[in-house]
């Protein structure tokens, strides 16, 4: 198969533009694709396809996508690059339709950037199937024409960090325990030899640490914590101050005590979402060989109602020292990220980043149209969103005011509480206030993404599933401070 782009007239209704590729193509069939374009109905609309048969021996489908408007640019109110997101959304939809006709190979136009093309070829045809007896046709992507090719290359590596983490969020939680999680990064990092090293940290080494409130979540379930620490070490010089990245790690978040209503639960097997992003993101800055030094730390449990887990009103001490009322056991994720950012700070950071899906508050906030940010520091935050603006899986910040922090710290019998005193409101913002308490750092910024853990139909090169995000972005960080 072919998927080839086409731009839209620059008068309304006006002739659709093929990019270069379409030309040569249209030419090698003598003008055949232009005038067939031309009978099929009104112009080609951004998003849209137009599929072709029996015009080239080599390709007996032709897919031909819109693109919209050429040279859009960056849009300002929506924060992204248009012409990326533009070809991103039209080769998933052109690959997809590929498949749907059972053909196993297709080339790409790259429409005017292969990076972008190839993200939207491999992220629009990626689904989550292995536990299905019936499986779609496996479609390969590559690169139509000799130009772009190592951008093509980067784009390929970008998405399929994107898809380990929808295959890590996605894998339901008996398949995808702690240890599970650990082993699959670990072999997942084992080809790049000396330049990664892989800690797997049993639960006697978490309580050696004094990671209190990590282990108060982690003691209701049966399954053993594990507190997977990666170092990747790509900077010329060993010593450099790393880029620390800290995942939230639950597999299965039952609520605990505090259980959450049965409805929807299913889909809290990706409450390991943060740890899944963080780590994909270092496997991927491993496979393009990025060169900084980065430190992955996922604190990795089930939290489970049991005759041993937290109950609401019990106190914790985290590895600081500082003590924390629990009196909610579904505000657990703050507990394990507690412990994880304490550890960051060992390693000198140069700055630290953790993400989470954290609040349901998030969700509410912002939906799924960007992750939320909070963070002490302007020069990481710009450097986020400069990244975003990218990647098209965007960010947007959100209050770290000493306002909130009051609600956290007015507690009856501990240091701090793990919940807001005004429990509904700003949850999401007396969670990241909480936080800042185990915070020294001068660069650090904790990323929500609570509201984008989920793709139901508002990404058009996601299908329905897990999301992966904001996977891509965190790569873009790492490549930009590289």
């Amino acid at each position: 198969g072919l998927v080839l782009g086409a731009h839209s007239g620059e008068q309304d209704g006006g002739a659709c533009q093929l990019t270069g590729a379409g030309d040569a193509f249209d030419r090698l069939v003598s003008g055949r694709l232009r005038e067939l374009l031309a009978l099929c109905g009104p112009p080609l609309k951004k998003g849209k396809t137009r599929v072709f048969h029996g015009l080239h021996q080599d390709f007996p489908s032709v897919v031909v996508v819109g693109l919209g408007k050429k040279n859009a640019g960056v849009n300002d109110q929506e924060n992204w690059n248009e012409d990326k997101e533009n070809i991103r959304a039209a080769v998933a939809v052109g690959c997809r339709q590929i498949q749907e006709l059972e053909i196993p190979r297709v080339e790409v136009d790259p429409c005017g950037d292969a990076q972008a093309a190839a993200e939207g070829a491999v992220l629009g045809l990626h689904e989550y199937n292995e536990l299905k007896q019936k499986k779609k046709t496996v479609v390969t992507p590559q690169l139509h024409g000799s130009a772009g090719g190592e951008a093509w290359h980067r784009g390929v590596v970008y998405a399929e960090g994107q898809n380990l983490a929808r295959y890590l969020m996605e894998a339901p939680a008996n398949v995808l325990t702690p240890t599970k999680f650990a082993e699959c990064i670990e072999q997942k990092l084992r080809s790049f030899g000396s330049t990664v090293k892989v800690h797997v940290r049993p639960e006697s080494w978490i309580a050696a640490q004094e990671m209190g409130a990590f282990l108060s979540v982690a003691k209701g379930s049966a399954e053993p914590p594990i507190f997977l620490e990666i170092h990747y070490s790509g900077a010329a010089n060993a010593s450099d101050s790393p880029l620390v990245f800290v995942g939230k790690g639950v597999t299965f978040d039952s609520g605990g005590i505090s259980l959450k209503p049965s409805s929807g639960m299913d889909a809290m097997r990706a409450d390991m979402g943060g740890a899944a992003t963080v780590c994909s993101a270092i496997v991927t800055a491993a496979a393009l060989n990025l060169p900084l030094n980065i430190v992955g730390l996922a604190p990795l449990c089930e939290n489970m109602p049991s005759g041993k887990a937290n109950k609401p009103g019990d106190v914790v001490r985290a590895k600081n020292g500082k003590t924390i009322q629990v009196d909610n056991t579904d505000a657990e994720g703050r507990l394990l990220l507690a412990d994880a950012l304490c550890y960051a700070h060992d390693f000198n950071p140069r700055a630290i980043v953790d993400v989470a899906t954290l609040t349901g508050a998030m969700d509410v906030a912002l939906g799924s149209a960007a992750t939320g940010v909070f963070t002490n520091s302007a020069w990481l935050w710009t450097h986020l969103y400069e990244a975003s603006v990218v990647t098209g899986d965007r960010v947007w910040r959100m209050p770290l005011f000493e306002h909130y922090t009051k609600q956290v710290t007015d507690c009856a019998l501990a240091d701090l509480s793990n919940i807001g005193k005004y429990s509904r409101a700003g949850g999401a913002c007396t969670a990241a206030a909480f936080l800042q308490a185990f915070v020294r750092a001068p660069h650090w910024a904790h990323l929500d993404m609570a509201g984008v853990m989920a793709n139901k139909d508002e990404v058009p090169y996601l299908r329905k599933g897990m999301a992966g995000r904001p996977t891509r972005t965190l790569v873009e960080l790492a490549a930009r401070l590289a």
